[in-house]
């Protein structure tokens, strides 16, 4: 079977993934199961999808109800999960609106025209300028591509949005040579997770916040991997103290589906109007109903144990024979090995571990909810294949 899968794949699907050679038929929580019924230990969760692991039962029945009543909509109306979705992220959060799209690409897309337009309306159309962080990913789109602080992806598509500028990640002097009287917004992530799993430090973060608000620019926090329990916080920047302008996310918010949000405070939340914004898809009743059940758990008993999780992870790395450093916050954990990444990957994929890569490190992005004993046979499984 997973010959003529794989065939199907080669001849059928746009050539853009390097995959691995594995096809997944099913799976529970954070077990896997191949077609050949090999089972697989999974540190992935879909790149940070799958927050509460495969067939999730509250996730599966919060879906199929809501199937049974309502697929679709435009949304030149109102639906009910929506509406709810929006105010239960309100309320856990303190932001003010929710604009729903459908990937962390749009949700950061959305913000960058909020945030030019925000200054647009109060300044000039000149004032137009962003800052991101060197290291930063922020999206594959051409204006997301931009955004995003590494040359690597600035090639082949020209041309590209213009308007971004990048500062040093953990120096506020470079952040303060970058503004100018042109620059309307500071965009970062605060863990660099496509950057190699690196943590922001938490004085900076609080630095950045003030010049953000004595310059009266619009702070915008990436979350599309940090969000949705990931840090051990519902969103990582309430772990560092601050109050932005704009959060952005996706992945787990969604469960499985593709689901993007963007949250607005005060000071954004009535610069977009008619018109100004727009999506199909964005806050369909189906994903936004299984998004419930996603973030209604996320009480401060489930966010603690994935501190401790995370916690406990890091720390078993940390004594394993060729681990050279590890990073992380919460589930959202780097390690850096003496052995090249992608080969790490694939011996773990051989036996039975499913993790990821970020630049030089091995990435691990467990379901949030993964059990005890499946959580330790999979790190025995990664420490038999780094001592190797």
């Amino acid at each position: 079977m997973f010959d003529e899968i794989k065939s199907l794949d080669n001849t059928y699907v746009a050539n853009t993934y390097n995959r691995f050679n594995v096809a997944f038929k099913c799976g529970k929580g954070s077990t896997l199961y191949d077609f050949n019924d090999k089972k697989y230990i999974d540190f992935s969760s879909g790149i940070g999808v799958n927050a509460f692991g495969v067939c999730d039962p509250e996730w599966n029945k919060a879906l199929t109800e809501q199937i049974a009543r309502l697929s679709h909509m435009s949304n030149l109306y109102y639906t009910l999960p929506q509406a709810q979705l929006a105010h239960l992220l309100c309320s856990k959060t303190g932001m003010k609106k929710v604009f729903f799209a459908n990937s962390g690409a749009e949700a950061n897309e959305g913000a960058i025209k909020t945030a030019r337009k925000y200054s647009h309306d109060k300044y000039n159309e000149f004032r137009s300028e962003i800052i991101t962080l060197v290291n930063s990913f922020h999206g594959r789109t051409i204006t997301t591509l931009k955004a995003t602080g590494q040359d690597v992806f600035h090639k082949n598509f020209y041309p590209f949005t213009e308007g971004f500028d990048y500062a040093k990640a953990n120096d506020i002097e470079d952040v303060k040579s970058k503004i100018t009287d042109k620059t309307c917004a500071i965009m970062m992530e605060l863990v660099q997770g496509e950057g190699g799993v690196l943590p922001l430090d938490k004085e900076f973060v609080k630095e950045v916040e003030k010049i953000a608000k004595e310059k009266d620019l619009i702070l915008i926090i990436d979350e599309v991997q940090t969000g949705n329990g990931r840090t051990g916080y519902l969103y990582a920047y309430q772990g560092f103290g601050i109050n932005p302008d704009i959060v952005t996310t996706a992945k787990g918010i969604g469960g499985g589906l593709p689901l993007g949000a963007i949250l607005f405070n005060e000071k954004t939340e009535k610069v977009l109007g008619f018109g100004d914004h727009a999506t199909t898809f964005g806050g369909n009743p189906i994903v936004t109903a299984g998004a419930i059940s996603i973030i209604e758990r996320m009480t401060p008993e489930f966010l603690e144990s994935v501190q401790l999780k995370g916690k406990y992870i890091m720390e078993f790395c940390k004594e394993i024979k060729n681990v050279e450093s590890v990073s992380g916050m919460g589930m959202m954990i780097g390690v850096k090995t003496n052995k090249p990444a992608r080969d790490v990957v694939a011996k773990c994929l051989e036996n039975g571990l499913v993790v990821l890569t970020a630049k030089d490190k091995i990435r691990f992005l467990p379901p949030l909810n993964i059990t005890l004993e499946e959580m330790e046979e999979g790190l025995k499984i990664f420490k038999k294949v780094v001592e190797e």
